[in-house]
Order: structure tokens, then C-alpha cells, then sequence
């Protein structure tokens, strides 16, 4: 597999990220939530969901549920057919969906955790994460200030 992926201890560094979220345990596994809300968490594959599957080729390594805003969204995007994004018969008619880490890509990752996130996160809560700020300029190197009178044209003599 070409490239870099994600593995679950990504996924908890970017969800903290995100205002609000707190960690706990949900459906016995580690569930990212704000307040009593889960909008992502580990979702390894059951005894029955594998034999659900029949002759499929079942989902291997690390696994994550996220929230979706809803079943038509859930539609659209599993027509998108984004790598690593999947549903499983015990998801039929819930707004979540299924990503395999180790075929998906970083920000489609990304993009499906911050949205899972917005589904939960109250209408006050910023929009985004915030920023790392840039580190201050160095004082003793100043920013050259170019002005307008100080540049002139010039026109050659004949």
C-alpha cells in the first residue's frame, strides 16, 4: 500500500484536537464524545457482523466508527466510494459508517472525523479546530517596509 495511513493512535492525537471532545468508553470500546455524544470510536468487527459477511473479504487491522448527519448522507457518501469506507449490516438504518484505516486515505480520514464531530458539537462551539499560532518574528531581524516614495522611475535620456 502506497503512502502514509492512518492507525488509531492518529485518530485520538486529531480528535482531541477538536474543541470539546473528551475520551471514554461506549459500547465497550474507546468512543471520542462531546458531552454524553460519541462521534467516532473503535469499532472492531464481531463474531456476527464477520459472519454477516459471508465469502466477502472481511476488514483487516484498525477499524473506526464515525458519525454521519444522516442515513442520506451516509448514501452519498458510500457512493463516493472513498478507500476504506464501508457499512455493515448492523449499521443498516444508523447515520454512521465504517472506515478500514489501512486502505483510507489521511484527509478523507480527517474530513469524515472533523464532519462526524460538527454532527454532535453544539451550534456555540467554534467551527474548527483551533490553530497552532506561527512563532513570534524574531525582534532584532525587522520586515524591510518598502514605500511608495521611495521608489522612483526612471526614464533614460536620449
Amino acid at each position: 500500500m502506497a503512502g502514509k495511513r492512518w492507525r488509531l493512535g492518529d485518530i485520538a492525537v486529531f480528535a482531541r484536537s477538536l474543541p470539546g471532545t473528551k475520551v471514554g468508553l461506549k459500547w465497550g470500546h474507546r468512543t471520542w464524545m462531546i458531552g454524553d455524544k460519541g462521534y467516532a470510536w473503535e469499532r472492531p468487527l464481531g463474531k456476527a457482523d464477520l459472519k454477516r459477511l459471508g465469502d466477502a473479504r472481511p476488514p483487516e487491522g484498525d477499524i473506526v466508527a464515525v458519525r454521519v448527519e444522516s442515513l442520506d448522507a451516509k448514501d452519498a457518501l458510500l457512493a463516493i466510494a472513498p478507500p476504506g469506507f464501508f457499512t455493515i449490516e448492523h449499521f443498516k438504518n444508523y447515520p454512521a459508517l465504517l472506515i478500514e484505516l489501512r486502505l483510507a486515505r489521511i484527509a478523507d480520514v480527517r474530513a469524515a472525523i472533523t464532519d462526524a464531530w460538527r454532527t454532535v458539537a453544539p451550534p456555540e462551539m467554534p467551527a474548527r479546530p483551533a490553530r497552532k499560532r506561527a512563532r513570534p518574528r524574531n525582534s532584532r531581524t525587522p520586515r524591510p517596509v518598502l514605500r511608495r516614495s521611495s521608489v522612483r522611475s526612471v526614464t533614460p535620456s536620449r
